[in-house]
């Protein structure tokens, strides 16, 4: 009997004790627009990280400065706001010049273009045609008379093509976190992005 009552006794305290080992969390983790898969060799992932009391936002990256190995590295955006900045960042840097850099309290974002040379092909100038010319004789009176040339009909002259190399540019942005990890994307990838972030 006195080991019933010393049972009941004690057995709160075990229940209490095991009721505060742990705790239930629900979180997860989507992908916003997926840049770069990460099957690629520098994947890049803007990703929404929902918690049980917040949400925040992360661009996943492969650090560039390592090319033999593979180091991925995260920039982290505490809430919708910040990422809003980063969002106009980049739609204000689309419109300036190369060289402009947008600085925040833990990374930069600088806008660097690559000018290159692209080959397209353009039709060549068409050999000029010249019209058939009259033939004059001279009549029996010893007048001189003036002979139409019968028309010539000739096949149409084939157009040839030539190969022009026309300089374009194109817009890269680098990214460097204050960790000095680095990543870049072009602009068709930051355009992704802005549609990706708009909505929210």
């Amino acid at each position: 009997m006195k080991k019933l009552v010393l049972l009941a006794l004690i057995a709160p305290f075990f229940v209490q004790k095991s009721e505060a080992q742990f705790t239930l969390t629900n979180s997860s983790t989507v992908s916003l627009v997926e840049l770069r898969p990460a099957s690629d060799t520098w994947p890049l992932d803007l990703q929404r990280i929902i918690k049980q009391t917040d949400t925040s936002y992360a661009l996943l990256f492969r650090d560039q400065q390592f090319t033999n190995a593979t180091v991925m590295s995260t920039l982290k955006f505490k809430d919708k706001a910040q990422l809003k900045y980063f969002q106009q960042a980049l739609s204000s840097l689309s419109s300036l010049g190369t060289g402009t850099t947008a600085n925040f309290k833990g990374f930069s974002i600088k806008r660097a273009d690559v000018a290159g040379y692209a080959e397209a092909a353009q039709p060549a100038a068409a050999p000029v045609q010249q019209a058939p010319v009259a033939k004059t004789t001279t009549a029996r009176n010893g007048k001189a008379a003036r002979k139409a040339a019968p028309a010539a009909v000739e096949p149409a002259p084939a157009v040839s093509t030539k190969k022009v190399s026309t300089k374009v540019e194109a817009v890269w942005y680098l990214l460097t976190c204050e960790d000095g990890t680095v990543t870049n994307f072009q602009q068709t990838e930051a355009d992704r992005m802005i549609a990706a972030i708009l909505p929210l």
